[in-house]
């Protein structure tokens, strides 16, 4: 059947088509392999990027960040998206406020700032089980990171929530976006699927089409099982590493097109116990000028590096469970609070050898504020607080079960069982198999008793009388986030054992200290319930005005052991001043009211009360005090605790 003749336009359409088209397909960036660079529309182009994180850092401060690192130089910046971040519980999504990964894309713009994005579904990043949700463990058989049907099952669902979002800000559609990571350096994971990389592979092209640059980055030992044909293969290394060896191992999979370098290291993480990590500025200057030189494109890790604010740290398994601190400032060129450092002068002195560096001077560090010392009034222990804590009430069972069976992804659980027979001689108090997961502070009739640990050998002894009340509170420390990966189940894993008795009918109270915090809870409540000498979790908080203009400060803790923090009802993070490196915590100023407006700060101690419960803001950070010993806890100073060292590793 012959076609019917076309359908005449008005005039006036055919000037507004014109303008349409070219937007639809108004740019390129493709890889040139037959001159070993990128194409941006046509022309030569290599990229000099940055990685900073929108989910460690507060909304209203992405564009000064975004700014500051266009100013450095950059033409680029790259990203993770961390499902876990976005899908709270299986298909219920959140891209409000902080999570709005849409706006930090339009900031970007804003910025004149390219986007490589790593969307995962696994991100690493240090962060809690490296992006993935922790209520995929809610099926304790589920394998993760491979082509088990009900991993891939979960990832689809997300994936086709997330990038057909993802697809308008393609660069090619006149979006920012240049290049998508495919999974993230899956050759560190043991499983080695090449059916799971495939499946997201076809996923990714599925969703997105066909001119989207997708890519690959692993470690040089990684390559093998990271890489995949069909995708752009990177690699990743640091400044001690030995470059031409690294690339010239890449070219055994990448035999043609640019050189990149999708993590340069500009520093380190820090994990609890060890030392504060940094990387020398003639180090990273003199790796990244011999990598500019080769014509490779560079993304910097981390540029700035932000805040694990909340319970988001993730943690990596060395030989013992390390979590790692709350701040995540890396030794980044741009610093934890926002601040150009020397070492960000010392990179955009190199980039500007290569590329134009836009017009301008860098903004100074922001102002800084100092405050107190102020004193921190009782509220009462953390059991007194239990009807608030879980209105719902306890959930029974006569063995314990993980936070996953119950759905408490984060934070804190509270385990209570009663001891069936009286205790009158010390008897040791211990969970087999490394139970433990992560840290766990036992109570008998509300009396402080000591700490197990996770890959930590101590020794505790209880007594109490038949009938006596067992409290274990359970500290979920941030899920494993890098290698292994392996199903990080929280809470107590076994049942605990005293004596020669195996503990049973437990009674779980799943607590929501956020929902408390953010009501602020009355101070006076309970006041005759008070403990002589307070130890233990503990709730302590105070308020305060701030006279003038709030701006940025350091919060600082001398004295207390460890425990969480809020302000105002924001979850600031963990503090471990007794096991540092970390001793102050990053308080951004638009948490806090200025113009003497009330602010309310709100501590949980788990361990113990220093004699004066103070707190100071200081105008500087101090991330790099380790006090370099374990802690002991014991019932009685006759009785001797034992724990292991903690090993300080290089990384």
């Amino acid at each position: 059947m012959a076609p019917k003749n076309p359908l005449c336009l008005p005039s006036l359409l055919l000037p507004l088509l014109t303008l349409l088209l070219p937007q639809a397909d108004s740019g390129s960036f493709v890889v040139d392999r037959d001159h070993d660079r990128f194409l941006l529309d046509g022309a030569p182009f290599r990229y000099v990027s940055g990685s900073l994180h929108y989910f460690r850092v507060p909304r209203v401060l992405w564009a000064d960040r975004l700014f500051k690192m266009r100013m450095s130089g950059l033409n680029a910046i790259q990203f993770y998206v961390p499902w876990n971040y976005h899908e709270p519980e299986p298909g219920v999504y959140n891209f409000n406020g902080s999570r709005d990964l849409f706006a930090f894309l339009r900031e970007a713009t804003l910025a004149n700032l390219l986007v490589i994005l790593r969307p995962g579904p696994y991100i690493c990043a240090e962060w809690d089980m490296g992006g993935l949700p922790a209520w995929l463990l809610r099926n304790p058989k589920i394998h993760l990171r491979t082509s088990d049907p009900d991993f891939l099952a979960a990832v689809d669902s997300w994936f086709k929530v997330l990038l057909p979002k993802i697809y308008p800000w393609l660069y090619h559609n006149g979006g920012n976006i240049i290049s998508i990571q495919v999974e993230n350096e899956y050759g560190s994971y043991r499983a080695c699927d090449m059916n799971y990389m495939r499946h997201l592979a076809g996923l990714f092209r599925a969703l997105l089409g066909d001119k989207i640059l997708l890519f690959t980055t692993d470690g040089p030992e990684g390559l093998k099982c990271g890489s995949l044909q069909g995708l752009y293969t990177t690699v990743d290394f640091g400044p001690a590493d030995n470059m031409t060896k690294t690339f010239a191992l890449l070219r055994k999979y990448e035999p043609h097109g640019p050189l990149v370098n999708s993590e340069y290291y500009t520093g380190w993480l820090d994990y609890w116990g060890q030392n504060h990590s940094t990387r020398s500025i003639p180090a990273v200057t003199k790796g990244l000028e011999n990598m500019l030189k080769l014509g490779a494109s560079v993304n910097m890790y981390m540029f700035h590096g932000g805040t694990n604010f909340g319970y988001w740290n993730g943690a990596d398994e060395k030989g013992r469970f390390l979590p790692i601190t709350t701040s995540y400032d890396y030794d980044a060129p741009i610093s934890e609070s926002g601040d150009p450092t020397p070492k960000l002068f010392a990179i955009r002195n190199v980039i500007s050898k290569f590329q134009e560096i836009p017009l301008g001077p860098l903004p100074p560090p922001s102002p800084k504020m100092m405050l107190g010392p102020l004193t921190l009034q009782l509220d009462g222990d953390l059991l007194a607080f239990l009807d608030l804590l879980c209105p719902q009430g306890p959930i029974r069972s006569i063995l314990p079960m993980t936070f996953e069976a119950v759905k408490q992804d984060h934070g804190f659980m509270l385990y209570r069982t009663y001891l069936i027979h009286t205790v009158s001689k010390p008897t040791q108090f211990w969970v087999p198999n490394n139970g433990v997961h992560d840290r766990a502070y036992v109570m008998v009739d509300g009396v402080f008793q000591g700490v197990l640990e996770r890959n930590m050998k101590r020794n505790l002894f209880l007594t109490g009388k038949m009938g006596a009340k067992l409290d274990v509170l359970l500290e979920n420390m941030g899920r494993l986030s890098f290698g292994s990966n392996s199903s990080d189940f929280k809470g107590l894993l076994e049942p605990p054992i005293l004596g020669q008795t195996i503990l049973t009918q437990w009674l779980m109270f799943p607590l929501k200290i956020d929902n408390l915090v953010k009501r602020w809870f009355p101070i006076q409540l309970l006041k005759s319930s008070h403990p002589q000498t307070p130890s233990g979790p503990t709730f302590y908080s105070t308020v305060f005005p701030i006279f003038g203009s709030s701006r940025d400060t350091f919060l600082f803790l001398p004295g207390w052991t460890k425990g969480q923090v809020w302000i105002n009802g924001f979850n600031l993070g963990r503090y471990w001043t007794k096991r540092g490196p970390q001793q102050t915590l990053y308080v951004p100023r638009p948490l806090l009211f200025p113009r003497g407006a009330l602010n309310k700060i709100t501590l949980l101690e788990l361990e113990n009360v220093p004699s004066h419960p103070q707190i100071q803001f200081l105008d500087r950070p101090i991330l790099n005090n380790t006090l370099h010993k374990t802690y002991i806890y014991s019932l009685s100073a006759d009785v001797q605790s034992t724990s292991e060292p903690m090993e300080l590793s290089g990384h």
